[in-house]
């Protein structure tokens, strides 16, 4: 029988915050939110993009298919990508180096929103990523995939989204597939940014596409073959 300890509370600015901390972990989930392209404001757990991934948090806890898997978040020093600096970037790589030290060496899956899917884009070269799962992902065209060597990503996208490109989206798991171990992508039929229509619909596909990635033998894919294709993405 598993049990969860009850994590500590964090330390002020440290970029690491563990959720739900099993006694041994087997494996790791860390959750990226969104931000803004620019701002070098403060960010905080009350604002609404923080806030937004607590019911993935929930879900993924439910759907986990053993009782091993550590479930924490990423908090950013500022709001913003910033350009060249990537702030939130560096964030998940130290986020990555305490987990690492909290957990030992578990495969981890990050799954971000938006520009926290960015963030996972270029922190999942880290030795213990073994998946991103991006959710309405802000990909620009251009981004690296080298880094996605070995591991799975996957993209879910709502087509009536109107902050970041389904379009780019696409363009990054397709050039994926000439490295990663697997890359898929789903579009939600009236999915938005917020993920806020059908938001149970994200919450739940989110949730089992995490245990799959994490026991792909004692969990099914809830995916459809059609979203490993080279071109046409299912509505769900």
């Amino acid at each position: 029988m598993h049990q969860d300890v009850t994590p500590s509370p964090p330390e002020p600015g440290a970029a690491l915050v563990p959720r739900l901390v099993p006694a041994r972990p087997r494996a790791a989930v860390l959750l990226l939110h969104g931000g803004c392209e620019t701002s070098l404001r403060p960010s905080r757990p009350w604002h609404p993009a923080a806030l937004r991934m607590t019911p993935f948090q929930r879900a993924i806890a439910l759907a986990r298919p053993h009782g091993d898997m550590l479930i924490a978040q990423v908090r950013y020093r500022v709001r913003g990508w910033n350009g060249g600096r990537a702030d939130p970037v560096a964030d998940a790589d130290e986020a990555l180096r305490h987990l690492a030290a909290l957990a030992g060496p578990v495969p981890t899956v990050l799954i971000g929103h938006s520009m926290g899917a960015r963030a996972a884009l270029h922190a999942a070269g880290h030795p213990q990523v073994c998946a991103v799962l991006g959710l309405a992902p802000w990909w620009p065209k251009g981004e690296p995939v080298h880094q996605l060597s070995g591991r799975h990503v996957v993209a879910l996208h709502g087509d009536r989204d109107r902050v970041t490109s389904l379009g780019d989206s696409a363009d990054c798991v397709r050039r994926a597939r000439s490295t990663a171990a697997g890359a898929a992508m789903a579009v939600i039929r009236g999915g938005d940014h917020a993920m806020l229509r059908r938001v149970r619909f994200w919450h739940r596909t989110a949730a089992h596409v995490v245990a799959h990635l994490v026991d792909p033998d004692g969990c099914p894919d809830p995916l459809p073959a059609e979203c490993y294709g080279t071109g046409r993405y299912p509505l769900l």
